[in-house]
């Protein structure tokens, strides 16, 4: 056996490994060199398992010569990573009439006829592979409990219940081995990140009874530390007179482990053994490295280990273990930083659902920004504000949003569409307010006329109902469950602190208000990579100065109107360069085409004609001939700025005052302007042309020197493409990834989620392309631009500031191909510091 290397009794030395054997073999052999007291332990390799699969069976004698004659045993999968699963354990092989006879000797008989029973009932199930339900109405008393069992097995089986200790331990084998090469299961673990073809191990273990009649007897788990907190607290169950983790689900029987006022202890019932159990816990983290949750048995006073695994942890428990085990010395602040998945701070940043709470689904969507939110549902922005006004949390419930839903969604608690993909508006603005949100809600039929969202069961919500909007799940829930709050500790400062000092690229924030630069700076930002300006003029004072500008006739007559505005859009940056104290703050010029600031509804345009004294007629001709056919490719970006030049020119002139103003109080501010929507070079120039003449405007006017930065949002594939001609004119170039992506497929990401997950699961595209970065298209042309923008200008500051500059995959290519850093949205900011981290960190393993 021991030179076998597939089947081989664990000792130090085994040749046991985790990329052979599977996560839990190697883990019993470490603790076996900590001469911990370990039942004998045979590990099966994958490749063995992979035989008995196929029908070909080890040595069977040979494994149970590793025993003791008369044991029983244990066996349990060991795959190479905990959170792949496996089969479940099957606990009392070798229990048959002569092993139960003898047993009721020493362990009294209704114990060995539970173990008995128990070991039937569970071979019957996941070997014979008969019903469970067989045994529904089997009798509580051990006895006649095991009798009927027996019976029934046999009337189903037509054949006794195997006696042979050999035939059983192959019969358990065979089915584990099989179970694990199912559909289902190869699904399940795909799903959680393992490869199609991952192999399993299987531990054969000696069982130690829980159960005697002289002496304390039971089985139990135990965990230095808290799940959810992560702090040190000795959490855990026991239980006497069992076996495996009974104790998990006997709420009343349980003891707990440390004196309680609230009950009896282990500590109380066997001290010296509850001593044991903790110098033996305490031991295995500092060896092991890890935070691990004790699997024991206790027999006759005396503790056995059978197992050790990694305690399971929300996110704030990560992070928190992880930098406990630095300060302690145990591991190095890199590899603290290694042990925390980026995507798992989003649990830290928000409020979440809280875990053990029960959860009534009312539908599902995309998960568009994460966090948990409860309130009554509201469908239109107006309403959104009025709940607001009342302090009454709401949730907005909208088919899609629009630029005009902005003041709703700053008063609503959570927002939710039925239409939409992950770079939808509602999904964009969600994340960049830290707002949970679900788009893409097709489970769900919106009615908003009769103010009601109806189910896939016929289940009906109306106007005022509670429901809670989980961003995290994309679930739509009914009612206000128990939340998580957001938590932002002194571990998670340490944490980021020790990432910061590794990575190796920028991250900004996008920012639209003075409250996301707020944001933005709480989570240590590097900057604003991206400020989208058009936000700020959708509020109410705003709003209507911004029509009128529209219905000007005349170049004069909208440079007055604007002049209204000039005052507001320089508070806003000059609120922003203050709150940034120096860093550099990017702002976009004005995008989105002007039909979208014009009312679309009848009431929307008599209040507008109102408010401008004009007749509605007049009003709903010049809203009809603004309209376009395809508004994201028409009058918008760039091509605003040329044809109605008087907005950039108030716009540039409100950055430089700002600078001015900001400037005085602290450090100097370098303004970054930003022209969206390029894809000529002459474009630039004739921008260049008007804003440098503000510049020296305003530098004239107010006495005062300040420098800036023009560049450039490559958003246009051909703006990539022509990089080395746009970059002559530019400081930085920023790829606006999102319509970048738009525009490479010739694909709405508005009507994408409509379909993606059709293509995504017939292998059309690997993953959504808003989603997770296409490195291959939309990546060639990063690079091309990137490449081509280097060689014109050598010193030209090249960023990504799309949505996907928050993905750790993103973050991956953008440091490959150069890039000085990346901007998302400022509750990502934290995720994209620790992922760049990791990514620096893994260079130099």
């Amino acid at each position: 056996m021991q030179n076998n290397p597939h089947t081989t009794l664990i000792t130090a030395t085994a040749p046991v490994a985790n990329r052979t054997h599977g996560g839990r073999a190697k883990c019993l052999q470490r603790l076996v060199r900590l001469d911990l007291p370990v039942p004998a332990t045979v590990a099966l390799s994958f490749e063995a398992v992979k035989s008995i699969a196929a029908g070909h069976m080890p040595d069977i004698d040979a494994v149970l010569g590793c025993f003791e004659s008369g044991a029983l045993l244990c066996v349990r999968p060991s795959s190479e990573d905990p959170d792949w699963g496996g089969p479940g354990a099957i606990m009392n092989i070798g229990m048959n009439d002569a092993r139960c006879e003898a047993l009721a000797d020493t362990l009294g008989k209704p114990a060995a006829e539970a173990l008995y029973l128990r070991f039937v009932q569970a071979y019957a199930v996941h070997v014979a592979r008969l019903d469970p339900d067989l045994f529904d109405h089997v009798a509580a008393d051990s006895t006649r409990g095991l009798r009927q069992t027996l019976r029934a097995y046999e009337d189903e089986t037509e054949e006794p219940f195997p006696q042979d200790p050999a035939a059983q331990l192959a019969g358990v084998l065979r089915s584990m081995a099989r179970a694990w090469n199912g559909t289902s299961a190869r699904l399940l673990r795909m799903a959680k990140g393992a490869p199609g073809d991952a192999g399993l191990g299987l531990v054969v273990q000696k069982m130690i009874p829980g159960f005697g009649e002289e002496g304390e007897y039971g089985s139990g788990v135990l965990q230095l530390v808290n799940t959810t907190t992560g702090q040190p607290q000795i959490t855990g169950r026991y239980l006497s007179q069992s076996q495996g983790r009974d104790a998990l689900g006997a709420d009343k029987a349980a003891l707990y482990l440390e004196k309680d006022p609230r009950g009896t202890a282990l500590e109380d019932v066997a001290p010296e053994a509850f001593a044991n159990l903790k110098t033996h816990a305490a031991l295995m983290r500092a060896r092991l490295r890890e935070e691990m949750q004790v699997e024991f048995v206790i027999e006759k006073g005396s503790v056995h280990i059978l197992d050790g695994v990694r305690v399971p942890r929300a996110p704030r428990a990560a992070v928190t273990i992880a930098v406990r085990l630095a300060q302690d010395g145990i591991i190095t602040p890199q590899e603290a930083v290694m042990r925390v998945n980026p995507k798992m701070l989003t649990g830290l940043l928000h409020r979440q659902v809280d875990p053990e709470a029960p959860r009534d689904v009312l539908g599902t969507g995309i998960a568009a920004s994460p966090g948990a939110a409860s309130g009554r549902i509201v469908f239109t922005a107006a309403d959104a504000q009025a709940s607001a006004a009342r302090r009454e949390p709401c949730v907005l419930v909208r088919r899609e949003t629009s630029p005009e839903d902005i003041r709703g969604m700053h008063a609503a608690a959570a927002v939710l569409t039925e239409r939409g993909g992950i770079t939808s508006h509602a999904a964009v603005i969600g994340r960049g307010l830290g707002l949970p949100c679900i788009v893409g809600a097709s489970t769900l039929r919106f009615d908003t006329r009769k103010g009601q969202i109806v189910t896939r069961s016929g289940r009906v919500l109306r106007t005022g109902d509670v429901i809670t909007v989980d961003g995290t799940s994309g679930q739509v829930l009914a009612g206000e469950p128990a939340m998580l709050e957001a938590a932002l500790d002194e571990a998670f400062q340490t944490l980021m602190g020790w990432a910061d000092a590794e990575r190796d690229i920028g991250v900004r924030a996008n920012a639209d208000t003075p409250a996301d630069a707020q944001t933005a700076r709480n989570f240590d930002a590097q900057g604003i990579g991206l400020c989208r300006t058009e936000h700020m003029f959708f509020e109410p004072g705003r709003l209507t100065v911004m029509r009128e500008m529209i219905f000007a006739e005349t170049s004069a007559d909208r440079a007055a109107v604007l002049e209204r505005l000039l005052p507001m859009q320089r508070d806003d940056f000059t609120q922003l360069f203050r709150i940034m104290q120096g860093q550099p703050v990017c702002i976009r010029l004005f995008d989105p085409p002007l039909h979208e600031f014009l009312p679309t509804t009848r009431s929307g345009q008599r209040e507008l004609a109102e408010a401008l004294g004009l007749p509605v007629k007049d009003v709903t001709l010049r809203v009809e001939a603004m309209g376009e056919y395809n508004p994201m490719l028409g009058m918008r970006g760039v091509r605003l700025g040329i044809t109605v030049p008087e907005i950039y020119e108030m716009q540039a002139r409100a950055i430089f005052e700002a600078t001015i103003e900001a400037s005085r109080e602290g450090a100097p501010v370098v303004p970054e302007i930003m022209i969206p929507l390029v894809s000529a070079a002459r474009e630039v120039e004739l921008v260049k042309v008007r804003i440098d003449a503000v510049a020296a405007a305003v530098r004239g006017e107010r006495g005062r020197a300040f420098d800036y930065r023009l560049g450039v949002m490559v958003e246009t594939p051909r703006a990539a493409l022509r990089a080395n001609e746009i970059a002559l004119s530019s400081a930085f170039l920023s790829f606006g990834t999102n319509d970048l992506t738009q525009m490479t497929y010739g694909l709405s990401r508005d009507d994408a989620g409509r379909f993606m997950s059709d293509y995504v699961q017939q292998g059309v595209y690997p993953e959504d392309p808003f989603h997770i970065l296409d490195v291959e298209g939309v990546g060639e042309l990063l690079r091309l631009g990137a490449e081509r923008g280097r060689a014109a200008r050598p010193n030209i500051t090249l960023s990504m500031c799309g949505e996907h500059g928050g993905n750790p995959e993103s973050i991956a290519f953008c440091r490959d191909a150069g890039f000085d850093y990346v901007s998302c949205s400022p509750f990502r900011v934290p995720v994209a510091r620790l992922a760049a981290a990791q990514l620096a960190i893994a260079d130099k393993i």
